[in-house]
């Protein structure tokens, strides 16, 4: 009886999910239309310009076509909006999330060692 109850548990578990995860990338993959934003599954982030059988053509930079297998895109991109914030005195700015600058660029020694002579 305990060994029935892994095997129920090991299934709902681990196989079950593992597979409509699979089914969910398949159908992803299978919705692919000129003009959407892909990165792929190394991490390459492109434009998809054509999709034939089981080929995409990828544009990588303005001009630059490359071709990858439909299994190679790991996710669609869905573009950041931009958020806009109202100030005191009426004026409508734009906000943009920007990455934080590198520890050498704020001018602190993170990383490094206190060493003592």
């Amino acid at each position: 009886m305990p060994l029935i109850l892994l095997v129920v548990v090991f299934y709902f578990l681990l196989i079950r999910p593992q597979r409509k995860r699979q089914q969910e990338q398949v159908q992803m993959q299978n919705s692919l239309v000129p003009g959407s934003r892909v990165m792929t599954t190394t991490g390459l982030f492109a434009t998809v310009v054509a999709v034939q059988d089981d080929d995409v053509v990828l544009e990588v930079a303005p001009g630059v076509e490359t071709r990858w297998v439909k299994g190679s895109i790991g996710r669609v991109v869905t573009p950041v909006e931009e958020e806009t914030v109202d100030n005191d005195e009426g004026v409508t700015d734009t906000v943009v999330d920007e990455p934080i600058a590198d520890a050498a660029e704020r001018g602190t020694n993170e990383g490094s060692a206190d060493k003592k002579s």
